[in-house]
Order: C-alpha cells, then structure tokens, then sequence
C-alpha cells in the first residue's frame, strides 16, 4: 500500500456561496479543503472521507489530485453547506445538512496504512462526540495499529468550528487534551478559552490560532508567537482557515518548524481567498 504523509479524515460537501453580491456553487467542506491545502504545498495526502459514485463534476478535480479512501455514497447523500459571507471575516451559516454520508463513517473503516503517516488530521464533523471517536481510537488502539513501531505513529490533529467551540465546548476541550496539534480560528478560541490571550497548548502539543488578515498564532506551551498576515484581495474566505491548517500539517510533515510551516501556510490561505472555492488550490 501506498504510504502517504498526511491522513485527513472527515466528510466533503457541495457548498452554495454568496459573497460580495455573487452567489456560486462550490466543492466544499473542512477536510476537502485541509487535504486540497496540504497537497498544494507538496504532502502526500489520503482523504478518509465517503465518497460520491458517480463522481459529481464539481468534485472530480479533488478526485483527480489526491487520494481518496472512504466509504461509496450515491451524490445526494454528500454534506451541503450554505454560506453568506459579509466581508471582513464575517460570515453566516444559512443552512447545514451533513448528509447520510457523515454518519457512516467510522474508525474501523481507517486503512491500515494509517499508521505509516506523519500525521492524521481530523477535521469537523457533525459534533465533537464523532471526532472524540477517531482521536479515542487513535490514541487508544495505538498497538494494535502499529504494534512493532508504537513509538513512531502519527501524530494527531484536530480541527473544529465554532458550533462547536460555543455550545460542546467541554468536549472540545477533552479533543484538546488528545491532540498533538490543535487548529481554530479567533473566534473559536474565543468559545473554548474566553479570551484569545487565554488561551495555551498543552505540554509537548503546539496550537494554531488564524486571525484573519492579521495572520495566526502559534502556541506552544505558554509560549506565543505571531504570525504576520498576507496583504490579499478577500473574494470568497471560505475554507481560509482549513486552508492554512493543511498547508501547516504538510511542512510539518516535511520537517520544517511550527513558525516556518505556520508562515508558509499563511501565505497559501491568503491566496485560497481571493478565488472562488478551492480554485486557487486546483
């Protein structure tokens, strides 16, 4: 089997778009966007998440680029995602539906060749109760995953959103407590530890806070570091953060450090938002 750098588990979604008076279709969805990212900056990336058949046009590129492993879904069961953006990082969920597809997509359908990545990254789901069920058996059944290397498996990354950060929070804080690396925006963060300033990664974990233009944060223990932002035109935002996450899980991957693979990320999302969709990650 093939052994990849970057594991990213989660669900991809056909998303309709409205942003500065334009309304657009789009292929969508946080692990669509993360595993595009990390291979736009060089990783080999598997995509663990249900997979349309037939393959819907607005999708066959990502099936052309990466691959894709997962449980065959027909096209209407994918995840559907309708987003208004109203400029300056702002943004209205107008309506959700993750599809029969999210929930069927469990740890044991994970290929066994999980274990010779870098990094399994687990993007949002539904809730944080779902993604506590791959980050458990992740760091649970790590024997039984790779019984002869236990002490070279992947590190784990976890992603979320706001939903999330605000209304499970404690269970947002138990992901924290299993992730090696830990990635949300100002807001989320907000949600989870009060204040941005609050906020800290636990000991040997780094966490990654997005602020927009004015870039990320870098935490490490107690120790903070700013990323500087990228002057961009700001078309369409979506997936900025889940864009940086995963052009960070790819330098990481690569060896380089938290604040070179953080910088390098910045400048792809700044790039991702002023395209519609993922069109600059194509």
């Amino acid at each position: 089997m093939t052994s990849h750098d970057i594991f990213v588990i989660g669900t991809v979604s056909l998303d309709v778009l409205h942003f500065a008076g334009q309304t657009a279709e789009a292929a969508g969805g946080a692990a669509m966007y993360t595993a595009l990212a990390a291979w736009r900056a060089g990783a080999k990336v598997n995509l663990s998440a249900p997979r349309p058949e037939p393959m819907p046009k607005l999708l066959q590129p990502l099936a052309d680029r990466l691959t894709w492993t997962g449980p065959l879904i027909a096209p209407s069961d994918l995840s559907r995602l309708e987003i208004a953006h109203h400029g300056g990082g702002k943004a209205t969920l107008v309506s959700t539906s993750w599809g029969a597809g999210e929930a069927i997509l469990r740890p044991a359908m994970l290929p066994l060749n999980i274990a010779d990545a870098s990094i399994v990254h687990i993007a949002a789901l539904s809730s944080a109760a779902r993604q506590l069920e791959f980050a458990t058996y992740l760091a649970t059944h790590k024997n039984s995953i790779s019984p002869q290397n236990s002490t070279a498996l992947p590190l784990i990354s976890v992603g979320t959103y706001s939903c999330l950060a605000y209304q499970q929070t404690d269970q947002v804080k138990q992901l924290l407590t299993l992730a090696d690396l830990f990635f949300m925006n100002e807001n989320e963060a907000k949600g989870i530890f009060g204040q941005v300033d609050q906020a800290t990664a636990r000991p040997n974990s780094l966490l990654f806070i997005t602020l927009g233009e004015a870039g990320a944060l870098v935490l490490d223990g107690y120790k903070v570091t700013h990323i500087h932002g990228v002057a961009t035109h700001e078309l369409d935002p979506t997936g900025a953060g889940d864009t940086f996450c995963g052009a960070t899980l790819a330098a990481l991957a690569h060896g380089e450090s938290p604040l070179v693979a953080a910088s390098q990320a910045v400048s792809l999302a700044a790039q991702t938002v002023s395209a519609v969709g993922p069109t600059a990650l194509w």
